[in-house]
């Protein structure tokens, strides 16, 4: 199992859960989560670069523009994608229910889907539900949303976090959904995460954008950019006030940093039918580009993917990877790829020491490292990705039936 348990995820003050089941898709499921923040909260996201996004993007863009959030509303069962005008109404009168029952602006609630394309927004379901979960709002209902969040994972995936800043503690939690349909760019991935830290809008958003560079955009299971993916970090002034430029504010980032890569690699670890974590590292490149081209080429590859599903140390699969990822006078006999410890490319070619029984050793482990060192550069990068299995294809297959 790759999967790793829910851990204590510690409440955020200023931030509030609430989850009901909705029956959006599945009758008694939950489906359906709000979330509420003090005022003086400051809220910083990033969402798909697909260019066919969903309308609750559409709306929670343009909402974020206008105002800061008090309301986050979230459902799974439907994505709200491919649904046109009447999408984008749909989401907006969600935003109106919510804010009617709050008190605030429609513009201070940000809506957020995730589920099946295509299909009309139950909008019903979802007025229905709102009273429900605003009625169980608490602080500590974050593995309840954990949970309501999934779509095909099989598991709710959090990470938490308490440091020391100048004798303050501040707290970081967050919570993630995703197992297919992951490629950077975001993924089909929605990520929630808050903190109680006093930092302005602005900082907060180069915090974000710069840790999602690191890690849910460091993320592939299948090279597909969803419509729906969002990421929102929260910070609700309850706590200690950090300044950018300080050693607190460096801090800070560091453990957001650390929650965003442990959500990503939960992601991965629950990759739809997954049995193996892999990491795929590309050291010594010319630039940073192109050690992620190399990287994705990779971890994109069929061949290389079911090999790794397979337990077999198949390593010219990754060899041919690596030469078509495009690489400009890329120098064969300079080149060098591992398994793990084991080297099984150098002088452009199969590594002398290398034996089928050194491979096999490492391809039945099931977290594996692919190093490739170009020896061309400073540059080095890491992504994270899984092997495709019959139960990739199955899952898939039969998602809307």
């Amino acid at each position: 199992m790759l999967t790793k348990p829910l851990p204590e995820l510690f409440p955020v003050s200023g931030l509030c859960l609430g989850t009901t089941a909705a029956a959006i898709k599945t009758p008694d499921r939950p489906d359906l989560v709000v979330m509420t923040l003090v005022p003086g909260s400051v809220c910083a996201a990033v969402f798909t670069q697909n260019a066919f996004c969903a309308a609750p993007v559409v709306v929670a863009r343009e909402h974020l523009a206008q105002q800061q959030p008090v309301c986050l509303l979230i459902n799974t069962g439907n994505a709200n994608a491919g649904t046109g005008e009447a999408g984008i109404k749909d989401a907006r009168l969600c935003c109106e229910a919510v804010a009617e029952q709050q008190g605030c602006d429609a513009q201070a609630v940000l809506p957020f889907s995730t589920g099946v394309i295509g299909e009309p927004l139950p909008v019903k379901q979802i007025l229905a539900g709102v009273p429900k979960a605003l009625a169980r709002l608490d602080e500590q209902g974050w593995a309840g949303a954990a949970s309501a969040i999934l779509t095909t994972d099989t598991v709710p995936k959090g990470a938490s976090r308490k440091i020391d800043i100048e004798g303050q503690s501040v707290t970081i939690t967050g919570i993630a959904k995703g197992a297919g349909m992951i490629r950077p760019d975001m993924a089909t991935m929605l990520a929630f995460i808050a903190t109680d830290a006093t930092i302005g809008q602005a900082a907060l958003q180069d915090c974000l954008s710069a840790a999602v560079g690191k890690s849910f955009n460091r993320i592939t299971v299948d090279g597909d950019t969803s419509t729906n993916d969002a990421c929102v970090l929260a910070a609700t002034g309850t706590g200690a006030a950090l300044h950018p430029d300080t050693p607190g504010f460096a801090l800070f980032s560091e453990a957001l940093d650390d929650i965003c890569i442990q959500l990503a690699q939960a992601i991965i670890r629950d990759g739809e039918g997954a049995t193996r974590f892999v990491t795929v590292a590309v050291e010594n490149g010319a630039s940073s580009d192109e050690c992620l081209q190399v990287a994705y080429t990779i971890a994109h590859s069929p061949l290389v993917k079911t090999a790794l599903f397979a337990g077999d140390p198949n390593w010219g699969r990754i060899l041919a990877a690596v030469g078509r990822a495009g690489i400009a006078d890329l120098d064969l006999a300079q080149l060098e790829i591992f398994l793990d410890e084991v080297c099984i490319v150098c002088d452009g070619g199969r590594a002398p020491g290398y034996t089928e029984v050194a491979g096999q050793q490492v391809m039945d482990r099931q977290e594996i490292t692919i190093r490739v060192d170009l020896h061309r550069g400073p540059c080095s990068e890491v992504i994270w990705t899984c092997d495709l299995s019959y139960d990739y294809v199955k899952i898939n297959a039969e998602y809307r039936t």
